[in-house]
């Protein structure tokens, strides 16, 4: 007699945690949202989660704000977030950074799976590009030239690990050759100037920053790092349309919340997210960003974090770049 009525009681329960789920999802949100950022003001990421915060508000009548913590590639942020009660009133701006530093570091620390994936948003289109000193005029041109004299060649990066040094290391790994990286810790400006002045011959870059560059003829635009074109140079092929299949090495963006998340408010605030970046402000915003427009849900964004963390483990360790 005992048994059944336990067993009634734990379906009850059950029906009552879904019933709590689902009156959650038609409250919220009742009271205010917070974005976090892990890079700083005027960043990519920062510019993005702004404008989503705006129609958000909209969407929601309640305010969404802001909050910049930056440190340790964004890591600090993220790992903050993860530990915020699951409530979707505590969001997390991902990126790039995101899937690489824990595959760089072995943290342990997992993306996919420490926090609910809402919304993939959107990316910062990388190219490649060349001093015009490179005998080469395209893709093609470029791999022969790698293959036969590898020497000649120098990858300048924004810093060891950074996503510019793992787009040369990704185009090392898929061609064969062994391009030597030169690193630049204080960021992209003084690899640029230096790929200018021909001290070093090529470079992943931004789209944004490279294209004054490129259309005033002093740096030749070979390939964009990512299967679509970039939105700012809609003339310069993708790898794939060069020669140069399954290459994607763009600095993504995308929305997550702590793991454990209600089902329901994730998928709430994914139309939320995903409705906004379809604005036509938010639209005509990103274009002169130089940031490119993506969208997708829960599950989409599930799989492709975890196709990234995969790929990026992998050239990692093929570049002998993982921590033990």
């Amino acid at each position: 007699m005992g048994r059944p009525r336990i067993l009634g009681l734990c379906f009850a329960g059950t029906l009552s945690a879904l019933g709590a789920f689902s009156a959650s999802a038609q409250t919220y949100p009742s009271h205010p949202i917070k974005i976090v950022v892990g890079f700083g003001p005027a960043s990519s990421a920062d510019i993005l989660a702004r404008m989503l915060a705006r129609q958000m508000e909209q969407k929601f009548n309640q305010a969404v704000v802001v909050e910049n913590r930056a440190g340790n590639s964004s890591m600090l942020a993220a790992e903050a977030v993860a530990r915020a009660s699951p409530d979707g009133y505590t969001l997390f701006m991902a990126t790039v950074a995101n899937t690489i530093n824990p595959a760089q570091t072995n943290s342990g620390f997992n993306l996919g799976r420490d926090m609910a994936p809402v919304a993939l948003l959107a990316v910062v289109p990388n190219v490649l590009v060349a001093n015009p000193s490179v005998p080469a005029n395209d893709l093609k041109e470029l791999i022969a030239l790698a293959k036969a004299k590898p020497e000649n060649l120098t990858f300048g990066t924004s810093g060891a690990g950074t996503a510019s040094h793992l787009a040369a290391e990704l185009f090392n790994n898929k061609i064969g050759t062994k391009i030597v990286a030169v690193h630049y810790q204080g960021g992209s400006n003084q690899a640029v100037n230096d790929l200018l002045a021909g001290r070093i011959t090529l470079m992943f870059n931004v789209a944004a920053t490279l294209a004054p560059h490129i259309a005033a003829g002093t740096l030749k635009a070979i390939a964009v790092a990512q299967p679509r074109r970039a939105g700012i140079m809609p003339r310069v092929p993708t790898m794939q349309e060069a020669g140069l299949a399954d290459f994607d090495a763009g600095i993504w963006m995308g929305l997550l919340a702590p793991a454990n998340t209600p089902p329901d408010i994730v998928n709430k605030l994914s139309a939320a997210a995903n409705e906004a970046l379809r604005s036509e402000l938010v639209q005509a915003a990103l274009k002169p960003q130089g940031i490119d427009s993506l969208g997708g849900g829960p599950a989409e964004f599930s799989n492709f974090i975890r196709a990234d963390i995969d790929k990026w483990t992998s050239i990692l360790t093929v570049a002998g770049l993982r921590k033990q």
